[in-house]
């Protein structure tokens, strides 16, 4: 007699595989989609949008949009808001159940989702940082703000190469190597940014689609080309192009 509750089914058809993102979008029951992690000695299943693990957090969908309102309502109230140490650990329940669909969903190529959860998580650690009860705290989530970014320029690149071609994912990528470097700078570590290898891996990708795609000098680096060498002429011209392009004037 089978046990409903015996999972060993399903470890044996899916194995785990150590170094590697095991991951799948499945049916569930009731007929929604819901995400499934393999990992060592189990599972991890998700649901695909809202909190991963479907909980609604004092009524609302996320514990982040709960702790926004609070913080307000004590701001209407001349009251400053600080993170008791019950929130903290709430909200690092809530960084690590958003990364763990995160990698799930890059490693699907769902794209648009993995671009949604990364701005969760840069919005809970925007949030550690005007609400911290210790300096220390705030630190030990801002070290991961540029591994977000990095995946979420990943992801936004080819959100937009599939909505409006290669050259709008290179300038896509352009942006968010610009956005890693402000990092750096914040973090006084603006010589380390040359030799980072997150950053390598982003030029990396932006270099394989233009060999891919077979493209020159965006107009946007082309613009950027013509200020540094002073030919405002030449700048004028391509900021003219560049509008027209965004405009929807071909």
């Amino acid at each position: 007699m089978s046990n409903s509750q015996d999972l060993d089914l399903i470890f044996r058809e899916w194995p785990f595989k150590p170094g590697a993102i095991s991951a799948r979008l499945i049916k569930a029951a009731d007929g929604r989609d819901v995400l499934q992690m393999r990992i060592e000695m189990g599972l991890l299943q998700m649901e695909v949008a809202g909190r991963p693990d479907g909980e609604k957090p004092h009524g609302a969908d996320t514990y982040l949009e709960w702790l926004n309102a609070q913080a307000a309502e004590q701001g209407e109230q001349g009251v400053p808001f600080v993170l008791t140490a019950a929130q903290c650990m709430e909200i690092d329940r809530e960084f690590l159940q958003f990364y763990h669909r995160r990698i799930c969903c890059l490693a699907l190529r769902q794209f648009a989702r993995a671009v949604a959860d990364a701005d969760h998580t840069l919005a809970l650690m925007d949030f550690v940082a005007a609400y911290s009860p210790e300096p220390q705290w705030t630190t030990s989530h801002e070290q991961y703000r540029p591994f977000v970014v990095f995946h979420r320029v990943q992801s936004a690149a080819m959100v937009v190469l599939q909505k409006s071609g290669p050259e709008a994912a290179i300038e896509e990528i352009g942006h968010g190597l610009e956005q890693m470097r402000s990092l750096f700078v914040k973090f006084e570590a603006e010589e380390q940014f040359d030799h980072d290898e997150l950053v390598g891996q982003l030029i990396e990708m932006k270099e394989s689609l233009r060999q891919e795609y077979r493209l020159g000098r965006t107009l946007a680096e082309q613009l950027a080309d013509a200020v540094a060498t002073e030919e405002f002429e030449r700048a004028a011209r391509l900021r003219d192009e560049i509008a027209k392009r965004r405009g929807g004037v071909r």
